[in-house]
């Protein structure tokens, strides 16, 4: 099993690019960078976690801007999204994004993908809530088009385009690994009709472990489970590993370098007493 962590990139805390660095000469295998293009002041949709929703939602540098940061910085480091909102994204914009962060890395981007759960943030966009799961699979479906078609078409219910010229195509091929974000009851549905892999945040009870199962009995192709979320816990480690887990994500602070170096090294223990390195 792999390890990575999770951070909030924000204009208040470390750089994207020397986080980047310091993850990566940890020997983390890879950092994912959360998405919010804003929150709304209203605060109507309750933060999933509980409690009043810290600041580091409304103050992070835009997604790509800062993977370009990170995988400019970086040499072997996967960069990934953790999770982009592709509700609120044009998917030819989007695609060209993924594309160009991918190509520039030699291929180590890793394309977390999911509906949010700020439904106001959504409407913003132009995005209805009751239709986000139809509109998300839709635009992944138009953006792998445009990654694997020298002259590709589409058209959906939502997205609509003919016969376009798109470069720089990824890297990797056919394109970035593709990891379903999100823990709803219709979530695996999602992962086996786009996904390359399921991309939840860890919760210490069993229905994750059953979810894991029930997607690997279902499957009909390799399908990964990668995981956000984790505690600095070797109990916990040894647990998604025995489950198949491809790679274990710790969500590091945002702040500066002391803040997020304590951190590292309390989940670089945590590995060392998991792996007995």
């Amino acid at each position: 099993m792999d390890f990575g962590v999770g951070y909030f990139p924000t204009h208040d805390g470390m750089d994207p690019g020397a986080l980047a660095r310091l993850v990566e000469d940890s020997g983390q295998d890879a950092v994912f960078f959360a998405e919010h293009t804003h929150i709304p002041a209203s605060r109507e949709s309750a933060w999933p976690d509980g409690g009043e929703l810290p600041s580091k939602y409304w103050h992070c540098y835009d997604l790509f801007v800062a993977l370009t940061a990170a995988a400019a910085a970086t040499s072997t480091l996967r960069v990934g999204s953790g999770i982009c909102l592709v509700v609120e994204r044009d998917p030819i914009t989007t695609a060209k994004e993924v594309a160009s962060v991918d190509h520039l890395s030699g291929g180590r981007f890793e394309f977390g993908v999911g509906a949010g759960w700020n439904r106001e943030e959504m409407r913003n966009h132009g995005t209805d809530p009751r239709r986000r799961m139809k509109l998300l699979a839709e635009r992944v479906d138009a953006m792998k088009a445009i990654w694997t078609q020298h002259e590709a078409s589409y058209r959906g219910e939502f997205v609509h385009f003919e016969r376009i010229w798109s470069y720089p195509k990824p890297a990797q091929r056919p394109h970035p690994p593709i990891l379903v974000g999100g823990t709803g009851p219709t979530v695996l549905d999602r992962v086996l009709a786009f996904g390359d892999g399921w991309f939840p945040n860890y919760r210490d009870n069993e229905v994750l472990f059953k979810r894991i199962n029930e997607l690997q009995s279902r499957a009909q192709r390799p399908i990964e489970v990668q995981i956000l979320g984790m505690p600095c816990d070797p109990a916990a480690l040894d647990r998604v590993a025995r489950a198949g887990v491809r790679r274990a994500s710790h969500w590091l602070p945002s702040g500066c370098r002391s803040t997020v170096e304590r951190a590292l090294d309390r989940w670089a223990t945590a590995i060392t007493q998991f792996t007995g390195g």
